[in-house]
């Protein structure tokens, strides 16, 4: 696996910032940048110093989801060989969302251009949502026959909201996402400068237990039901179909 960062980690005052760093790629999730996001989450959750985590995207776009590319590239016929690496890629991003989501601390995600697909799944797992105004979302992955975050985004906007942004695989602009509280605020673009993040009036310790209150721990039911819907045969086919169908996606 490539070890070259692919984000960027500062912390200041308790707060720690992870930039994905991946902007010729529209921060698409690579393997390698899973992993190192995987990284990020679980050492800001063990520094007691830290009490909030802010993801961010450097460049135009957020995260336009899962990086297509090398798979794709290597199965061409889409073959049956590449559905076994795929579904444990799949299978990881899915692991990343539920330890945001759990993460035991304030998380915070600042989102401009394109969050899309997987991009859009790390933006709903985060405790406030800021949009830079002009963004927008997208969850295609049913498109592909993948059932990826639905649970924790049918959380935050209710199930039918859900639905049927899963279902149509449409663009959601800042007005929809604010109206229906997928967006906590849309804010101007100031490059590198933090959203007002309100403080909390309780302790780490006391917000964790808040959170595992309000948010039961289903991480292996949220697992299960990903690698269900990924391990029907011709995933591989069915990725490479659905990006002939978005090859200009970052054009």
């Amino acid at each position: 696996m490539n070890d070259t960062p692919l984000l960027r980690r500062s912390t200041a005052e308790g707060v720690t910032t992870v930039t994905l760093a991946r902007p010729q790629r529209g921060n698409a999730l690579s393997e390698a940048l899973v992993e190192q996001l995987m990284d990020a989450v679980a050492d800001a959750a063990a520094d007691a110093s830290v009490h909030t985590l802010v993801l961010r995207g450097e460049g135009p776009h957020f995260c336009t989801g899962f990086d297509l590319g090398a798979d794709a590239d290597a199965a061409p016929d889409g073959g049956a060989a590449r559905d076994g690496p795929l579904l444990w890629r799949f299978a990881r991003i899915e692991q990343l969302l539920g330890e945001l989501w759990h993460a035991p601390l304030h998380t915070v995600a600042v989102a401009q251009g394109r969050a899309w697909g997987a991009g859009a799944d790390l933006f709903a797992a985060c405790d406030l949502r800021y949009a830079v105004q002009g963004a927008e979302w997208r969850f295609p992955g049913a498109g592909f026959g993948l059932v990826l975050g639905t649970r924790r985004l049918a959380q935050v906007v209710g199930e039918a909201v859900a639905l049927d942004w899963v279902a149509h695989g449409r663009r959601i602009g800042c007005d929809e996402a604010l109206g229906r509280g997928f967006a906590t605020a849309v804010v101007p673009a100031a490059g590198d400068a933090q959203p007002p993040i309100p403080p909390l009036a309780v302790d780490r310790a006391t917000y964790a237990r808040l959170k595992f209150a309000t948010r039961p721990d289903r991480r292996d039911a949220d697992l299960a039901a990903l690698v269900r819907s990924a391990c029907r045969p011709g995933l591989a086919g069915r990725v490479q179909a659905h990006r002939s169908r978005r090859q200009d996606t970052l054009r």
